[in-house]
Order: C-alpha cells, then structure tokens, then sequence
C-alpha cells in the first residue's frame, strides 16, 4: 500500500509547487514587483561596446573587459572592439597589453582617430614622448582638429616633448577618445 501512496504523494507535491511558481509569475508581472518576470527577454541585447563604454566610464574596469570580450565574439576583432580593449588596459594598468591591442587597431583601421589617439596616451605613459607625439599629430590629422580632447593631448605632447621638466609640477593628464557608440553617445572621458 504503502509503494501505492509514494507516487501520489510525490505528483500532489510537484502540483503544490508549481501552482506557488504560476503565482509568482503572475505577480512578475505586475507594476513595481520584487521579483523578476518569467518568460524570454522583450527586446535586443545591448551591444557588448556600449555596454563596455558605459562600464569604464563608471570606473568598473573589469567589467567594461568583460563587456569588451563579449563583442569580440560577437563582431570579431574590429578595429572599435581593439580600441575598446586597449583603453580599458590602459585604464587597468597595463601598458604593454594596451600598446599592443592599439598597435593592432591602427593597423586593422589606419583611419580611426581615437585608435591612434589612445596609442598616444599609452605612449605618453610608457615615457614614449617622442613616438606619441607624432601618433597625436596623426590623429589630430585625421580627426580634423575637431576634438578638443585630441588637440589638448597634441598640445600637451608638444609642450611636454619641448620643455621635459613640464611634467614635474603638473599633473595634467591625456584623456582617451572613445568611438561613439552607434545606440547613445559617448561616456564622459576619463
């Protein structure tokens, strides 16, 4: 009798417990509830960059990588997705791992002006003065001089390659210029 009961008992359990989770749903589905909604996503993915962007802007170094790497699988090693990761290097402290994803995004886009850029910045800090100078020139060219963040860090290269003991009492730092996300505009520099 007893191996009878054990079935029963075990399928009124499961129906218990399914009716509580249908109640859950449903209350998900509510206005202003705790619990999250049941069911598949409504809407697109936000893009891995501009998740990224967004990450790094707000100082989650690690994160914003994480995001970066998740485009990369998704859009392959383009040029932005390069930039991406060398700045949010830079910005964790490693500079050669920042020079090198850099290095490889203007020889994957010779175009892009933040690439080259942020190679400046990367330069600058790994005391590349001379080398990062030009690297500015060539992304002032390119950008037409119409960032102001790529014509003060030319300036500050220029002065800085001119008078060395310019450093020595500054601490005016290069900023890096980000590619404008193509879903909401760019993060604030850092």
């Amino acid at each position: 009798m007893q191996n009878l009961l054990r079935p029963l008992l075990v399928a009124a359990a499961l129906a218990t417990g399914l009716s509580g989770c249908a109640d859950t749903t449903d209350r998900a589905l509510q206005q202003g509830s705790p619990y999250a909604p049941a069911g598949p996503a409504r809407g697109d993915a936000v893009d891995g960059l501009t998740v990224g962007a967004r990450l790094e802007a707000a100082g989650e170094y690690q994160l914003a990588l994480r995001a970066y790497y998740r485009a990369a699988t998704e859009q392959g090693m383009t040029a932005e997705v390069l930039t991406a990761l060398g700045s949010v290097n830079l910005n964790l402290g490693r500079l050669g791992q920042a020079e090198d994803l850099l290095r490889r995004a203007v020889e994957t886009d010779p175009e892009s002006p933040s690439a080259w850029n942020n190679l400046g910045v990367v330069l600058m800090e790994a005391g590349k003065i001379a080398e990062a100078k030009e690297v500015f020139r060539r992304a002032f060219a390119l950008d037409d001089g119409a960032s102001a963040t790529i014509r003060e860090n030319l300036r500050l290269a220029l002065a800085k390659h001119e008078n060395s003991a310019y450093g020595a009492g500054t601490n005016k730092e290069f900023a890096l210029v980000y590619e404008t996300p193509a879903v909401s505009g760019p993060p604030e520099p850092l």
